[in-house]
Order: structure tokens, then C-alpha cells, then sequence
């Protein structure tokens, strides 16, 4: 069954269009080495939590918006071959696709699909 990388993070507002232009340049490297699918999340509709949310596990500030965003691989065989050729790519360095939003606050996680409807 397919292996999905998810990824949750705080953008800061002004950093929307360079969140987008990230993603627009890194998600074909993704798929160059075999993932099927990478889909990137503006958040909308994010609710604060008491106890936990989105926004709490980011550390979100004001002025910034929750982002999601998974990569879909054929299995987990693929993905781990697959990440390990995504991070040496050339255009996955930080000289060449910084990130517009601060990467110790990424939260990530590989996960094995159990359902698919």
C-alpha cells in the first residue's frame, strides 16, 4: 500500500507567495525520484486549540498561517530511496530553495496508509 510523508508548519503571512514558489520548485524534485504526488496547504480554516492544534504544535505566531502538505510514494520501499535522493539534489540546498518559514518548527512523519477510499 502507498507511504505518505506528511509536514505541518508556520509561514509567516508575508512569506505566502515565497511559500508557493518553494513548493511549485521543490515538489517535481519530489516527484523526479519517485513520488507520486506533493500537495501544499494554505491554511483556511485552522481553529486554535485548548489542549492542542495545528497552530500549537508549529509554535504559530501571529502574523503567520498553518501550512500542510504530504507527499504520496507508491510504498515505503520507494519513499525511503526516494528521500534519500531528494535531500542530495542539487536543487534541495539551501542556496538553491531556501525554505520562507522556520524549519525547527516543521513538524513531519512517514506514515503507512491503512485506508483509502
Amino acid at each position: 500500500m502507498a507511504y505518505v510523508d506528511g509536514f505541518v508548519a508556520a509561514v509567516p503571512n508575508d512569506n505566502r507567495q515565497a511559500f508557493i514558489d518553494h513548493a511549485k520548485a521543490t515538489g517535481p524534485v519530489f516527484k523526479n525520484h519517485g513520488a507520486l504526488a506533493v500537495i501544499d496547504c494554505w491554511g483556511d480554516d485552522v481553529p486554535d486549540g485548548e489542549v492542542t492544534s495545528f497552530a500549537m504544535a508549529v509554535k504559530a505566531q501571529e502574523g503567520e498561517t498553518v501550512v500542510f502538505s504530504w507527499v504520496l510514494w507508491p510504498d515505503k520501499a520507494t519513499r525511503d530511496a526516494g528521500m534519500e535522493k531528494v535531500f542530495a539534489d542539487p536543487r534541495m540546498q539551501e542556496d538553491q530553495s531556501p525554505m520562507p518559514f522556520d524549519g525547527k518548527r516543521l513538524i513531519y512523519g512517514g506514515f503507512q496508509m491503512v485506508s483509502e477510499i
